[in-house]
C-alpha cells in the first residue's frame, strides 16, 4: 500500500520553510513613463486667454484691444494676439497693470426692455450696466438681449466662461415666452421647426409651442441653441408673425424664476461647478492643533508642625 507524502514536506532541493517566516513582499511594477513635452511647444497661454480669463473682456474683444494697440507685456506694445504669456510676464491694458484672475463668477440678472447689452453706446442709449448695482464688480453679459426683449441675461466676470456658454456646442436650452400678433397654426410654424432661412441666414431648428391664443395675439414657447442676431424676431416675420414682446425664462439650467425686473442673484459657486461638469475645488485641510500643555496645579506649602 503507498503512502500519500505530507503537502508541508519540502521537496527535494530547497530549504525547509521557517516557521513563523514572514512573507516575502511583491515587486512595484515599474512606474509607466511620463510623455516629455515636445520641443519647441510654447509656454504658457494665449494672451487674449489671460486677459479674457482676467475679467478684462471677452477673448474676442481682447484680441481688439490688442490690435488698437492698447496692450503692452513687459513694457513693449504689442500688435498681434499671437503671444503666450506666463505669470512672470508684466502686462497692462490702457496702462493699468493687469491683476490676478479672481474665482469665476455668474450672476442672473432681469434685464428689462428699454436697455443696450454693450458698454458703450453710440447713440447713447442707457446700458444694462448703467442699471446695475454698484458693488457690482467688472462683468460682461453671456450673449445678448435686443433693446426690447426682457427677461433672464447671465453675466460673468470671467470672459473665458462667457465664450463656453455662447458657444452652440455647450448644448443648453434657451426658452423665451413669446407674444406675436396673429393666429399662428402648427402648419405655419413648421419651417420654424425645421430650421429657416431668413435675410440669406440659416437658423437652427426651433422648438415652438402654441400656448394661447389672446385676441389678436398668441403666446408662443420658442426654445433655441443658438443665439444669432435677434432671430426669433426674423424668423417669425419671415412666416408672417410680428413679435411684439419677448421674455428670455431661462439659459440652460438657469431660471429666471421669481426675480424681479432689474434685480440680480449670483449663483453659487458649488452649484455653477456641478452645473458645468467640473471638479469641486479641493478642500484646504487645517493643520491639526496641537494640545495645550498641562499645568500642573501649583504647590500648597506644607505647614511646619
Amino acid at each position: 500500500m503507498t503512502q500519500k507524502t505530507p503537502q508541508n514536506r519540502p521537496r527535494p532541493g530547497k530549504p525547509a520553510p521557517k516557521a513563523n517566516a514572514k512573507p516575502r513582499p511583491k515587486a512595484k511594477p515599474a512606474p509607466a513613463p511620463q510623455a516629455k513635452p515636445q520641443a519647441g511647444t510654447p509656454e504658457g497661454d494665449r494672451i487674449a486667454k489671460v486677459l479674457a480669463r482676467a475679467g478684462v473682456a471677452s477673448r474676442r474683444e481682447a484680441e481688439k484691444l490688442i490690435l488698437a494697440g492698447v496692450v503692452t507685456v513687459n513694457g513693449k506694445v504689442i500688435d498681434s494676439p499671437a503671444l503666450n504669456v506666463t505669470s512672470r510676464d508684466r502686462i497692462t491694458v490702457d496702462g493699468n497693470p493687469l491683476t490676478a484672475a479672481e474665482p469665476m463668477r455668474l450672476w442672473l440678472y432681469h434685464k428689462p426692455t428699454g436697455l443696450v447689452t454693450t458698454h458703450k453706446d453710440e447713440q447713447g442709449r442707457p446700458t444694462i450696466y448703467d442699471n446695475l448695482p454698484e458693488d457690482m464688480p467688472r462683468v460682461m453679459s453671456v450673449g445678448r438681449l435686443d433693446l426690447n426683449s426682457e427677461g433672464l441675461l447671465l453675466l460673468t466676470n470671467d470672459g473665458e466662461l462667457k465664450r463656453k456658454l455662447e458657444l452652440p456646442s455647450t448644448g443648453w436650452l434657451r426658452k423665451y415666452r413669446v407674444r406675436v400678433n396673429g393666429k399662428p397654426t402648427d402648419a405655419m410654424l413648421a419651417p420654424l421647426r425645421e430650421g429657416i432661412e431668413a435675410d440669406g441666414e440659416q437658423f437652427q431648428p426651433m422648438m415652438v409651442n402654441i400656448d394661447r391664443q389672446q385676441g389678436a395675439n398668441a403666446w408662443l414657447t420658442v426654445g433655441l441653441r443658438e443665439g444669432k442676431n435677434r432671430e426669433i424676431r426674423r424668423a417669425m416675420q419671415e412666416i408672417g408673425l410680428t413679435v411684439n414682446r419677448l421674455l428670455r425664462v431661462s439659459y440652460g439650467p438657469f431660471q429666471l424664476g421669481q426675480l424681479k425686473e432689474g434685480e440680480v442673484q449670483e449663483i453659487r459657486p458649488r452649484v455653477l461647478r456641478d452645473q458645468l461638469g467640473m471638479e469641486p475645488e479641493p478642500e484646504v485641510e487645517e493643520p491639526a492643533k496641537k494640545p495645550a500643555p498641562k499645568r500642573r496645579p501649583p504647590r500648597v506649602p506644607r505647614k511646619k508642625p
